[in-house]
């Protein structure tokens, strides 16, 4: 059965006009302890302040009174730096909408005046273009990053007005998506950005509004992209998506954010137009990038050059990008295709992604981050210079800034937001897709009132208690998610499940419960043999969590690349996190690296601890490593 939603100014950052499932919002679904609560708790604390502080520190927020001055050989940053204060801006926003934080509405205004006394009369607003002494608007599309600048700032407003604020920033977003109406609409410029990302915002702003204009530029955009209108360059066409229509291509390729904002913009403007063939064809894109394209970790983009995504099976460990934001488009798009389709995995790579990409990026102080999320480092990293901002993809350690900054506010704002990806209601049930700690009260699409608490140790442990705290007349349904690597190893009160979804429908009172467990075991995951980067290695997952080896945890002076798994090894837990039997290899040192028998001899066993991914480099400077490799019987 498909929902319609009506109620657009509801504070959740994805609301399709119909689709399978209805998301719960920020007033409907609380985080109230455990893994993610505290990471939430520690953004709003730490990491929003800190993104704040440094853009303030380097310029891009004073790039808004240079242009104001006329001091615009004074900019810093790159050609997309404003930006990164509209994700900030975001990121308040949803965080003002949680909390109700007064300081944060303040901030939020403060920096929204200094955005509209740039603001043209025509509604353009940009600090590196069209102002005396810089080139004039739209002269580098390819490049500019204009377009996907006002995308981040119409979605900035989109979370100040569903979580009901109507004020300076949505009026200033609002005429800047009225001037990109106007500038590329039928009668306007037959042009794309290099940077899809004002696609997904214009869906979000029609949905919030009721404009169908801004739905249908955003369709507009759709069409134009691929027929080569941008310039080719060294990486081709396919780097921006601009080398076939989306329609015609077969599996995302290029840079890998670019892709996934395209690829999310794409399903919001299938479901909202009601292009059931659309939806097929980038849900069948995006499944065939998770079956050939992306790591156990779920991150997406195995090429340093490009930040783009490899060919089918290119996914060298050690030089994975993996870049954050990319994480982050795959969750948007991942998340999308659930809403719409009602299909559970589409929540496994949600969860996936979050626990081993967006989770790895901030430090557990949370004011320093990774740009990208390689799964095996040789050397150790160097710790970053607290006092500047850090090259993005050199910094072996976390890094309290970047010369490009697009991932600590992006972590930032879904962070915020997080609660919003936790669960969905029909007409007749609630659907639990994350398990975390929350207390989750909505209206079912019949009209009936619910209110739920879930508590979990989860991920550490595989207890998930659903108690009704305030039951609706008459059956209902309450579903819970089953993990891919939990099917036909988990129980609903008791019950074998066998599927991916654990569901209970009847009458409920106040004080009833439903009880799921899942198998959070650790268990060794060997790769797809094309895979050559990884052959012959094994990798250790317990519950969601991808575990690694840190040399932090070996000998002293042993590094991770004379760990060898033993051939029965069998993962298990211990008190001090997931164990592994194996041993340090010796290897015979010549001047040439090639010869015809082995260079290595086995050598002392090794019981080796393993730590969760998300955790690594939190201890200092190490080498890392995911894959290991694995003797055979």
């Amino acid at each position: 059965m498909s929902v319609t939603t009506t109620a657009t100014r509801r504070p959740v950052p994805v609301i399709p006009a119909r689709g399978a499932l209805r998301p719960l919002g920020l007033d409907e679904v609380e985080l109230t302890g455990g893994f993610w609560a505290e990471r939430q708790r520690r953004n709003a604390e730490v990491s929003i302040p800190h993104c704040d502080h440094w853009e303030s520190r380097v310029g891009w927020i004073d790039n808004f009174r240079h242009a104001l001055a006329g001091t615009v050989e004074q900019r810093t940053g790159r050609e997309f730096a404003d930006s990164d204060v509209y994700k900030l801006l975001e990121a308040m926003a949803w965080e003002s909408g949680r909390t109700s934080d007064p300081r944060l509405d303040a901030r939020i205004e403060e920096i929204a005046l200094l955005v509209e006394a740039v603001q043209d009369d025509d509604g353009y607003v940009s600090t590196k273009y069209g102002r005396p002494g810089q080139e004039p608007r739209y002269s580098d599309l390819a490049w500019g990053h204009e377009l996907y600048c006002f995308g981040h700032l119409i979605q900035a407003a989109v979370a100040r007005l569903r979580t009901g604020h109507d004020d300076t920033l949505v009026r200033v977003a609002r005429r800047a998506a009225d001037h990109v109406c106007v500038e590329f609409g039928p009668s306007g410029r037959d042009d794309v950005c290099g940077h899809p990302e004002v696609e997904v915002a214009l869906v979000e702003l029609a949905r919030t509004t009721g404009e169908e204009r801004y739905l249908e530029q955003a369709r507009l955009f759709l069409e134009r992209r691929g027929r080569g209108s941008l310039p080719d360059i060294e990486f081709g066409r396919a780097y921006y998506q601009d080398d076939v229509p989306v329609r015609e291509a077969e599996v995302l390729r290029g840079h890998a954010v670019r892709a996934l904002y395209l690829t999310a913009a794409a399903v919001d403007v299938a479901v909202d137009t009601g292009d059931d063939e659309l939806l097929q064809t980038v849900r069948d894109q995006f499944a065939r990038t998770l079956a050939r394209r992306t790591y156990l970790t779920g991150g997406m983009g195995s090429h340093h050059q490009d930040e783009a995504y490899g060919d089918d099976f290119e996914l060298p460990s050690d030089r994975a990008y993996s870049e954050t934001c990319a994480g982050i488009g795959s969750v948007m798009v991942a998340w999308r295709l659930l809403l719409a389709t009602g299909d559970t995995r589409w929540a496994d790579v949600v969860e996936r992604t979050m626990y081993n990409v967006v989770a790895t990026s901030p430090s557990r102080a949370g004011d320093a981050f990774f740009y990208t999320n390689p799964l095996h480092k040789r050397e150790p990293g160097e710790e970053a210079d607290p006092d500047a901002a850090s090259p993005r993809a050199l910094s072996r350690l976390r890094a309290p800034w970047f010369e490009v900054s697009c991932c600590p506010t992006n972590v930032a704002r879904t962070l915020a937001s997080f609660a919003a990806y936790v669960a969905t209601v029909s007409d007749d049930g609630v659907q639990i897709h994350q398990h975390v700690p929350s207390r989750i009260a909505t209206t079912l699409g019949d009209g009936r009132e619910v209110e739920l608490e879930v508590e979990t140790s989860y991920p550490d442990g595989g207890d998930v208690v659903v108690r009704v705290v305030a039951a609706p007349a008459g059956e209902v349904s309450i579903s819970l998610r089953v993990p891919e690597w939990s099917v036909g190893r988990a129980s609903l009160d008791g019950e074998p499940v066998d599927g991916p979804v654990a569901t209970t429908r009847r009458r409920f009172a106040a004080g009833d419960e439903v009880r799921l467990r899942l198998d959070v075991q650790p268990r060794l995951t060997v790769a797809d043999d094309r895979v050559d980067a990884v052959r012959g290695c094994a990798a250790v997952e317990r519950g969601p969590l991808v575990l690694c080896v840190e040399s932090t945890d070996l000998p002293a002076g042993v590094g991770v690349d004379r760990v060898r798994l033993a051939a029965d090894a069998v993962p298990r837990d211990l008190d001090d996190g997931v164990h592994v039997s194996g041993e340090l290899v010796e290897r015979e040192e010549g001047p040439w690296p090639y010869r015809s028998r082995p260079a290595t001899t086995p050598g002392a066993t090794l019981d080796v601890r393993l730590v969760p991914y998300h955790d690594w480099a939190n201890r200092g400077p190490s080498t890392m490593r995911v894959w290991i490799p694995q003797d055979r019987p």
